[in-house]
């Protein structure tokens, strides 16, 4: 995507179809929702008379999802927001939730920037190649892909002994390496 820093335009037509201004295609629901957890702002305005649906479509993404059972809001949260847009009074909910993610994501940021931080093993030049290392390792040993914790897709060849012998040989090394910079 070109510019991060601007929102992305979306644009409703009459038919009802969303359109992506800078791929120049079309997008669903679901793409737009990828967008977002990618980082991105979006912008979703309807192209004959200009309003911006932005709001409107963002609270369908999010039902859309909670329909599905992927909650996130529990029915108390729901409950309050319901009240707080039915009362007619004006409401400090929006600014509170608006704080309170904003200050969720500072705090996420500062944690992982802490950890790369706190943990030396993380600056030592190599350490993404040894954490693949590892990662292949724990598959040969366990016979697991990673991030899952049954057996590899059936068909799958088991590791061959020089497969294992090279890679208990590259751990042992890496071992040796680390044990050196202490």
């Amino acid at each position: 995507m070109a510019d991060t820093g601007k929102p992305l335009l979306i644009k409703r037509y009459a038919s009802r179809r969303l359109y992506n201004t800078e791929t120049s295609d079309y997008v669903t629901l679901e793409d737009i929702a990828g967008f977002i957890r990618d980082g991105r702002e979006v912008q979703i305005v309807d192209l004959k008379s200009g309003d911006d649906l932005t709001r409107q479509y963002l609270l369908q993404i999010i039902a859309e999802h909670e329909s599905r059972g992927e909650s996130v809001l529990p029915v108390d949260v729901l409950n309050d927001l319901v009240r707080s847009y039915m009362t007619g009074k004006v409401s400090v909910v929006p600014e509170f939730l608006q704080q309170s993610f904003a200050m969720l994501r500072d705090g996420q940021a500062k944690v992982m920037e802490n950890m790369t931080t706190l943990n030396p093993i993380a600056k030592m030049p190599g350490f993404d190649a040894m954490q693949a290392q590892q990662e292949a390792f724990m598959k040969a040993m366990t016979g697991t892909w990673p991030g899952k914790t049954g057996p590899g897709p059936e068909g799958a060849q088991p590791e061959s002994n020089e497969d294992l012998a090279a890679i208990k040989r590259q751990l042992a090394e890496l071992q040796d390496k680390l044990s050196k910079l202490k």
